[in-house]
C-alpha cells in the first residue's frame, strides 16, 4: 500500500514552527521537512554524527524506520552538545598499572599544568587542552540543541521541567510502540534510554518515550544532577538571542507576555 505518515494523534496542526513541531514531536512537519531538503542531506547528517553510517535514501528513514544502537545515538547527541566536536565511544576510560601510573587513557586532550607530584597550592590550576576542531559550524548545532531545549519545558518531555536546570533532549516511539526512547543532556553529560523486547513486540498500545523513557532519565538525572549547579548550554560566537512567539516565530518585544528566547 501507499505509504501515509501520520502524526501520533492522528491529528493535524496546520503549519507550524520547526520548533514547535520538535518540541511536539510531529511526524508530518518531519517529514516534509525532509523532502524539502533531500534525503541525500538527511543521510549526511545521520552519518556526519554517527548514528548511521549509510542511511538509506527513503523518507521513513527520517522518522527512525532505520536501525542504529543506543550507544551511536546518545553519541551524536554529545556530538551535538559539545559545538561538533568528533567523539568516539567507549566503554574503558581509564587503565592504571599497579603502581597508578596510566597506561591507556581514552580520553585525546592534554593537561597544561597537570602535575602528579605536586602539592595543593603549588601550582596554578591546570587547564585541558581540546585541540578537536568542530566538523560543522557550532552555531548550527547550538540552534538545534536550543530547540531540543523546549521539548523539555513545553514539549513531550516537559515534566523534566521539574529538575529546573537547562536540558535538551528528544523523545521517540516507533511503530506500534515496539521500542521507545528518550536521549536528553545538560552541557556535562548526556543520558540514552531505550526501552523495548529482545524480540520485538509492543510495549502496550499506549506506551510512548514521554511516558515511559522520561522517567527514567529524569530518575537517573535526579541522582546524578543533586549537588551540582544548572550551567546554561554556552551559545557560540556569532549568535544572537531574541525575544519571539513560540508560536508563529514572530519576534516579539518587551513586555509583551507569552514569549521566548530564540
Amino acid at each position: 500500500p501507499v505509504w501515509r505518515p501520520q502524526n501520533y494523534g492522528g491529528d493535524f496542526l496546520g503549519p507550524t514552527t520547526v520548533r514547535q513541531g520538535l518540541e511536539r514531536s510531529r511526524n508530518l512537519m518531519t517529514v516534509r521537512m525532509a523532502k524539502f531538503i533531500g534525503m541525500d542531506k538527511v543521510s549526511g547528517i545521520a552519518r556526519d554524527f554517527g548514528v548511521d553510517d549509510n542511511m538509506r535514501r527513503y523518507l521513513p528513514l527520517s522518522l527512525g524506520a532505520g536501525e542504529t544502537t543506543l550507544l551511536r545515538m546518545t553519541m551524536g547527541y554529545a556530538m551535538m552538545g559539545n559545538g561538533a566536536k568528533r567523539i568516539t565511544p567507549s566503554l574503558i576510560d581509564r587503565v592504571q598499572d599497579r603502581n597508578g601510573r596510566t597506561v591507556f587513557r581514552h580520553d585525546p586532550r592534554t593537561c597544561d599544568g597537570c602535575k602528579a607530584d605536586a602539592l595543593p597550592g603549588d601550582e596554578a590550576m591546570p587547564s585541558i587542552v581540546d585541540r578537536r576542531q568542530p566538523f560543522m559550524d557550532p552555531a548550527f548545532t547550538y540552534q538545534v540543541v536550543n530547540m531540543m531545549q523546549g521539548v523539555t519545558t513545553r514539549g513531550t518531555a516537559a515534566r523534566l521541567a521539574a529538575l529546573n536546570r537547562p536540558i535538551a533532549g528528544k523523545t521517540g516511539t516507533t511503530n506500534d510502540a515496539k521500542d521507545v526512547w528518550f536521549i536528553g543532556m545538560t552541557p556535562d553529560i548526556v543520558i540514552g534510554v531505550y526501552i523495548g523486547f529482545d524480540e520485538p513486540r509492543t510495549l502496550g498500545r499506549t506506551e510512548t518515550g514521554g511516558g515511559a523513557a522520561v522517567p527514567i532519565f529524569e530518575q537517573v538525572a535526579r541522582t546524578l544532577l543533586k549537588d551540582k549547579s544548572p550551567t546554561p548550554f554556552r551559545v557560540p560566537p556569532g549568535l544572537r538571542m531574541i525575544r519571539v512567539n513560540p508560536y508563529s516565530g514572530q519576534r516579539m518585544y518587551s513586555g509583551e507576555e507569552g514569549s521566548i528566547w530564540e
